[in-house]
């Protein structure tokens, strides 16, 4: 079986329940990148059935990521859905965050022009700025919506009572977090108000940047440049911790005939609230394999397995980002 397009909160925007994330084509942060197997993997997303791409204004230095989904899906535009995001920008090579209406209208128009596409489906605060009131940035955007320039809003990164004050002054259709087996923070807090408004979760890191794929082996040597080696899930006892956990998933990967990546996916999707697990992909192979977590379902017992194997790899040390 193949799960069916769910809709991004109450709209009639239907989206795959695998996304692809498109932060890793804009070659800031990931390795190897290059524009060739960029387009070639948002070809490969469509190609695999998905129709729902992530990206935002600040994923390249000077959009990247943008113009290479207009470039390689241009031709494609009444098929797929785009989300972008504003509100985050780079100065120096470092990112700033400004949620000044006359930014977001600003950025949003760029992003307009960067993905030659005359609407966005989902426009996302990327994060809330300490120095813009954020009924200010959710005006801002109700605005755009009534202007017919995008089709919903989201926000990112952002507290319950974030949620809350934004969604006061302009209707959030998508909140998107982090969220994976191990970081599941959210439970206790959004994910229920978002439940309760019929906001859609759209979640970044489901494979947890890419430890959960179990293709990294204990002794693996990060380079230098990697920026994973920041987090603290990547060394030390949390690291062990986390091969021990897969090391426990890997049978029901075999038994199931589906790779690591494609069991945690899987499970991902079928949480209560999750409507689309945004997967960063740079390279066609990686989306193929990500794309198949879809297409069919995991057992009511293997998902309990599943549980039990998180209960007793026990609380996770990490830092969030906003990604």
């Amino acid at each position: 079986m193949t799960f069916p397009l769910r809709p991004i909160g109450k709209t009639d925007i239907l989206v795959t329940p695998i996304a692809m994330g498109c932060w890793p084509i804009s070659g800031i942060t990931s390795l190897d990148v290059t524009e060739a197997n960029s387009l070639a993997t948002l070809r490969a997303a469509v190609d695999s059935g998905i129709n729902f791409f992530d990206t935002a204004f600040s994923y390249g230095f000077a959009g990247e990521s943008e113009s290479m989904i207009a470039t390689a899906l241009g031709s494609q535009r009444d098929k797929i859905v785009i989300a972008t995001k504003g509100g985050i920008h780079w100065e120096g090579g470092v990112q700033r965050k400004d949620g000044r209406p006359e930014t977001l209208r600003q950025q949003c128009e760029t992003s307009l022009r960067r993905l030659q596409t005359d609407w966005i489906d989902l426009y996302y605060l990327h994060a809330p700025d300490p120095q813009t009131p954020i009924v200010e940035s959710a005006a801002a955007l109700r605005g755009l919506l009534e202007s017919g320039k995008i089709r919903s809003v989201g926000v990112s990164n952002f507290s319950l009572a974030q949620l809350i004050e934004f969604h006061e002054v302009c209707p959030i259709s998508a909140y998107q977090p982090h969220y994976n087996m191990l970081q599941r923070e959210i439970e206790g807090s959004q994910l229920p108000w978002c439940l309760e408004q019929n906001v859609s979760l759209m979640i970044y890191w489901p494979l947890l940047k890419g430890l959960l794929a179990g293709k990294l082996p204990r002794d693996f040597q990060f380079d230098p440049k990697d920026g994973r080696r920041k987090y603290p899930m990547f060394s030390g006892e949390e690291w062990t911790k986390n091969q021990d956990f897969l090391d426990q998933l890997r049978p029901l990967a075999e038994e199931t005939g589906k790779t690591l990546a494609q069991v945690v996916l899987n499970w991902t999707i079928q949480r209560p609230g999750i409507t689309s697990a945004l997967c960063g992909a740079k390279r066609p192979d990686q989306i193929i394999d990500n794309s198949g977590g879809m297409t069919w379902k995991l057992t009511a017992a293997q998902i309990e397995r599943i549980d039990a194997a998180i209960v007793a790899r026990g609380t996770v040390v990490s830092r969030a980002a906003v990604s």
